[in-house]
């Protein structure tokens, strides 16, 4: 099960619509071992494809450096997808290489002009194959707490 804070699925979901019609991809980082999805980062799709994503190589270094600095780790991996439904692609599927993090589908298809819906699916991939998962989005309390 994934559990993700409201605010972090509102700003993946407008990350997704904002990109459309290219797909927006990003991760999620959290404290290692935690599996507790705190720090959105969006990226770059290199591939700058309607029908592809790909992280740009130097960013995502960067990213990983900053993550293994602050004792960080992907929680989850996110994508969009902008006409087919929010379920991982063959490709998708080869490319996950994150174990423990969970993979997040926003499928824009229907919201033409930022109007419609999306769907939001997660997914665990290992070793190929794919299980989903219930999502729970949950308040973001961590702004009351001072």
């Amino acid at each position: 099960m994934l559990s993700i804070y409201q605010a972090t699925y509102d700003a993946i979901v407008a990350h997704a619509k904002r990109d459309h019609p290219d797909e927006a991809c990003g991760i999620v980082a959290g404290p290692e071992g935690s599996d507790r999805p705190e720090r959105l980062v969006e990226m770059v799709n290199a591939a700058g494809s309607p029908t592809f994503y790909e992280f740009d190589s130097t960013e995502l270094l960067a990213l990983y450096k900053e993550m293994w600095a602050r004792d960080e780790e992907p929680v989850v991996v996110y994508h969009s997808h902008t006409a087919t439904e929010a379920y991982p692609s063959r490709t998708d599927i080869e490319l996950a290489s994150e174990p423990g993090a969970h993979y997040v589908l926003v499928s824009t298809r229907e919201h033409g002009n930022n109007e419609g819906p999306v769907e939001f699916r997660s997914y665990r991939i290992i070793d190929g194959e794919v299980t989903e998962e219930d999502v729970v989005v949950a308040p973001d309390l961590r702004s009351s707490t001072a």
